[in-house]
C-alpha cells in the first residue's frame, strides 16, 4: 500500500498524529567530481566567488531546514542538529557528508539527503567558473535510526 495515495488515487500527506515522538537520526552522502585544479582551489578557499566549502556548509544546513518546502507532502519537522562535512576522496572527487537529528514523530532522512544535494549544488555553483564539466553523483542515504526501523546502506 502506498502511504501518500488515498483510496481514490489522490495524493495525501500521511497522518502522523498518533505516532510517538522518538529520537531520529539520518546521514546522507553526495560526491562531486571536478578537475584537479578546481578541487584544489575549492579546498584552499581560493575561488573567485569566495570560500566554497563555507558556502556549501551553510547551504546544506539551509537546504535541510527547507526540505518540507521542496519535497511535496514532506512534513515540516523540528530539527535539533545538522552537520555538513567534506572529505577529499581523490584528486578529482569530494565527498559530502550530512548528518541530521530530531526528536519527532517522523524521520529526518529527506532532510539529510536534501542537505547533501544542496551542498553539492552549491559547490558546483562556486566552482563553475573553473569548468562546467563537474558531475554530481551518488547522492544516497547512508543510515537512519529511530521510528519503526533502522537502516544502514551497505553499498
Amino acid at each position: 500500500m502506498l502511504t501518500h495515495i488515498n483510496e481514490n488515487g489522490d495524493a495525501i500527506m500521511v497522518d502522523i498524529g498518533e505516532k510517538s515522538v522518538t529520537q531520529r537520526t539520518a546521514s546522507a552522502y553526495a560526491r562531486i567530481r571536478m578537475k584537479p585544479q578546481a578541487l584544489d582551489a575549492l579546498l584552499n578557499a581560493d575561488l573567485k566567488k569566495g570560500d566554497g566549502l563555507a558556502a556549501a556548509r551553510i547551504a546544506g544546513i539551509m537546504g535541510a531546514k527547507k526540505t518540507s518546502e521542496l519535497i511535496p507532502l514532506c512534513h515540516n519537522i523540528p530539527i535539533d542538529k545538522i552537520t555538513v562535512d567534506f572529505e577529499k576522496e581523490s584528486d578529482t572527487a569530494l565527498g559530502i557528508y550530512v548528518s541530521a537529528k530530531c526528536n519527532y514523530k517522523t524521520g529526518i532522512e529527506m532532510e539529510a539527503v536534501t542537505g547533501a544535494s544542496i551542498a553539492a549544488l552549491t559547490i558546483y555553483d562556486m566552482c563553475k567558473a573553473m569548468g562546467k564539466d563537474m558531475v554530481i553523483e551518488e547522492i544516497k542515504l547512508l543510515e537512519k535510526t529511530g521510528g519503526k526501523s533502522d537502516y544502514r546502506n551497505e553499498g
